[in-house]
């Protein structure tokens, strides 16, 4: 099956040397490693089909569920050649492997693997490198910069601008949370949605747009965008609310990005929270899938209380063969530093083998809390989540649960405990295994099915409308108040709608085709055993 990944991140790497033979307690099985595994040897073989040798002989060492898999010559790497591009029929190959980690990342029927993508190295910065996301893990954009929702059924729905990015074409256009599209290019939408979802999607990827609809602010509007490269921060919104006697600090995060895009963000606003002497939280991570784990451990330390600097936060679990030093085909993958190049140490390269005794053991990868920034002793910290809320949001989550009094509003997470790192081929693609399940302090992993909040909601009821991030009127947030604040009053709607309002009610709070609304990338990735000279 195609899948529609693309890169999110520039983490380069190179292949040396001629490739050789080449959880949940049940994720990751005390097996014995299983046997060398060697493909055919021939002389005609294409750079085709050692690539797709490779794509499994890989995943037979480093694939978290790689006990699954079956012999070479059973698998059968090379049948792969459904399609005339290489990259369609590695993708196809790489979505087999994941087809024996049933239930975890892959299930019946599913068209796509859940967790683990192939991309093009060719597709990089400053480039957004997945075409399906609008700005990538370093903040560059490269479309529009603006997130749609579709609300309703298939057969009626309505469009709606669900977030905008800093910098992108659509915030200097004055689009914001909210306003209602009803024509693209042109062409009336909201019936039929699978005749029309062809159209959108070619509107979407066009290098310009034409919208039409109505402003949050009861005006109509008409206008073009053109696709370009911009740079955007990571935070939608921070501010202090005032419920009753309480302080509470606000903060919408759109994805776990480099700390280079992250960190200034996060210290200004958790700065303000100390100054304002706020004593709870909320996170907005409804659209946040992830990112790096190095971003997400500094917001958790950000938000832990100093009582549990120096204990464990989490750890990473990878399969028994890499937990062993026995994943000896990662000597082919040099590691390199933060600036990406190649490293040496007494003369030889350095490769993820080797750049430390026994690199992939829980001792090894065990992450342990180091207070940061100013705020500290929180009373509580409430998430709103959503299905979009994946992977490094949910380590963030999973990561503070034991510690601290941590409750969630909205709907049930994506489900991805799993995280990775490239592996690179042909110095041209970069593979993303599923490699390593996360679990918390208290052994706490697994969570396939996602996080169920404690508070289920939906983000846009029925006959309202929609408010930006941090207007204390959004459903979520007037909950998450709530939850933190019982029975204090901090809303100003107006009992009956006015007209301005009508026109913009979403009539259903159903969400269609969550996948052409979510474009951002959903993640989890172990960069922080870069280091740099």
């Amino acid at each position: 099956m195609k899948m529609k990944f693309r890169k999110i991140l520039m983490l380069s790497a190179i292949v040396i040397g001629t490739i050789t033979s080449c959880k949940k307690t049940k994720v990751v099985p005390d097996v014995v490693t299983p046997p060398p595994v060697t493909p055919p040897t021939t002389t005609t073989a294409t750079r085709a089909e050692l690539t797709k040798d490779s794509i499994f002989l890989y995943a037979k060492e480093l694939y978290l569920w790689n006990d699954k898999l079956p012999t070479y010559e059973v698998f059968n790497p090379r049948k792969f050649t459904t399609y005339p591009a290489s990259l369609d029929n590695y993708e196809e190959e790489l979505f087999e492997i994941t087809k024996y980690s049933n239930p975890y990342e892959y299930k019946p029927g599913s068209t796509s693997s859940k967790f683990s993508y192939i991309a093009d190295k060719a597709d990089e910065n400053p480039k957004a490198i997945v075409k399906s996301a609008s700005v990538d893990l370093d903040g560059n954009g490269n479309d529009f910069g603006i997130r749609f929702g579709f609300y309703g059924t298939t057969a009626n729905y309505t469009i709606y601008v669900t977030a905008v990015y800093e910098n992108s074409p659509a915030e200097k256009a004055g689009f914001v949370r909210g306003d209602k599209i009803t024509k693209m290019n042109g062409a009336t939408f909201g019936v039929n949605f699978d005749a029309q979802y062809s159209a959108i999607l070619t509107a979407l990827n066009g290098t310009t747009i034409k919208l039409e609809g109505i402003k949050s602010n009861g005006n109509n509007f008409d206008l073009t965008l053109a696709k370009t490269v911009f740079a955007s921060k990571p935070i939608y919104k921070s501010r202090v609310i005032d419920a009753g006697a309480k302080k509470i600090g606000y903060l919408a995060y759109a994805r776990f990005s480099s700390m280079t895009n992250s960190q200034a963000g996060f210290d200004a606003a958790f700065a303000s929270f100390s100054t304002a002497g706020v004593t709870d939280l909320i996170i907005d991570l409804r659209y946040n899938g992830g990112g790096y784990i190095e971003t997400a451990e500094y917001l958790i330390n950000l938000i832990a209380p100093n009582s549990v600097s120096g204990t464990v936060m989490f750890s990473e679990h990878y399969n028994t063969t890499m937990q062993n030093n026995q994943a000896t085909i990662l000597k082919n993958q040099p590691l390199l530093d933060r600036n990406d190049k190649v490293q040496y140490a007494n003369g030889k390269i350095v490769t993820y083998y080797d750049y430390i005794a026994n690199p992939y053991s829980v001792a090894n990868n065990t992450s342990r809390f180091a207070k940061k920034g100013p705020l500290n002793n929180l009373t509580n910290v409430v998430f709103i989540v959503s299905g979009n809320t994946a992977s490094a949001s949910e380590l963030v989550i999973n990561s503070l649960k034991p510690h601290m009094n941590v409750k969630l509003v909205g709907l049930t997470t994506y489900g991805k405990p799993v995280g990775f790192f490239p592996i690179t081929l042909e110095n041209k693609y970069d593979v993303y295994y599923s490699m390593f399940e996360t679990k918390n302090s208290l052994g706490q992993g697994g969570y396939y099915d996602g996080f169920v909040p404690d508070y289920s909601l939906s983000e846009v009821p029925a006959n309202t409308i929609m408010y930006d991030f941090g207007n204390v009127n959004d459903n979520y947030l007037k909950k998450a108040i709530d939850v933190i604040a019982p029975g204090i009053v901090v809303t100003s709607q107006a009992k009956t709608m006015s007209a301005r309002e009508k026109s913009l009610a979403v009539q259903s709070s159903s969400v269609i085709n969550s996948d052409l609304s979510d474009r951002e990338f959903k993640g989890m990735v172990e960069n922080r055993h870069k280091r740099k000279n």
